[in-house]
């Protein structure tokens, strides 16, 4: 009789250029990351990272993390392409909302954020791919520094032993 445990895998970058995002005043135009597949027996992918501010950002701002879904491997929320582009969401409320960051207005200041369960994100389940959302106000663009940035996934899979 084998038991099934969980286990961890190692953890992969997502494909997202968030290194100089600009900010937006209201909190909508952002970048999309590159959809990730979950058609590989994942169970869960856990998501977290970090985000660095600019220089000068304004006080008292904040950094929004979203996760958007696919329910076929090709359609996603909220106009999302499923590529590492530029977004402006047809409607945010289309997306899931993992974080919100408040930010200071310390500059070069590295926000570390998650780890997120997706599937707990989509309602306990993961749809067949998924991938996140980053959009700021801080006032200043992001970081130019691309290693200052970084959107890692874990994903996690049953084991039988």
């Amino acid at each position: 009789m084998s038991t099934a445990t969980i286990l961890h895998e190692t953890a992969t970058t997502d494909t997202i250029t968030i290194a100089s995002l600009a900010s937006d005043t209201n909190l909508v135009a952002g970048r999309e990351g590159t959809a990730v597949s979950h058609e590989d027996g994942e169970i869960d992918s856990l998501v977290g990272g970090k985000v660095t501010t600019g220089t000068s950002p304004t006080a008292a701002r904040q950094i929004e993390i979203w996760a958007y879904g696919s329910y076929d491997g090709t359609s996603y929320s909220g106009g999302a392409t499923g590529s590492d582009a530029n977004l402006t969401p047809q409607e945010k409320t289309l997306l899931r909302l993992l974080t919100i960051i408040p930010t200071s207005n310390t500059s070069n200041q590295a926000y570390t954020w998650g780890p997120f369960s997706m599937a707990q994100t989509f309602g306990g389940s993961l749809p067949r791919k998924t991938g996140v959302f980053v959009v700021h106000n801080t006032g200043v663009n992001l970081n130019s520094t691309a290693g200052n940035h970084e959107v890692k996934r874990t994903p996690v899979k049953y084991s039988s032993a």
